[in-house]
């Protein structure tokens, strides 16, 4: 059996945007990343204030949303992965998050 490896070059984040529909982020390299923001439910569900409330973390390789508790690689953007969050955890997230605002 033969197998292979993908090494992905990582470059840093340079700006983020999110908007209502997509989440963009711009590259130390020159490239963008556009993807729906349906891929993360937290970021969906999110307030305008709650969304361009971001930090980078890992040396720009991660973005950290605190209010969220939601957390997105270049790596897994770059890999086309959408959040690996559970239906339980959203749904519980989603439930807690309502509770609390009432």
């Amino acid at each position: 059996m033969v197998t292979s490896t993908i090494e992905l070059n990582v470059s840093a984040v340079e700006h983020v945007a999110v908007s209502l529909d997509a989440l963009t982020v711009d590259l130390s390299d020159g490239r963008s990343i556009i993807v729906p923001l349906a891929w993360y439910p937290r970021l969906m569900n999110a307030t305008e204030s709650e969304r361009q409330n971001w930090r980078l973390i890992g040396k720009g390789h991660g973005i950290h949303w605190k209010e969220l508790d939601e957390d997105i690689s270049v790596e897994g953007l770059l890999l086309g992965k959408p959040s690996g969050e559970s239906q339980t955890s959203f749904k519980r997230w989603l439930s807690d998050r309502v509770s609390s605002s009432a």
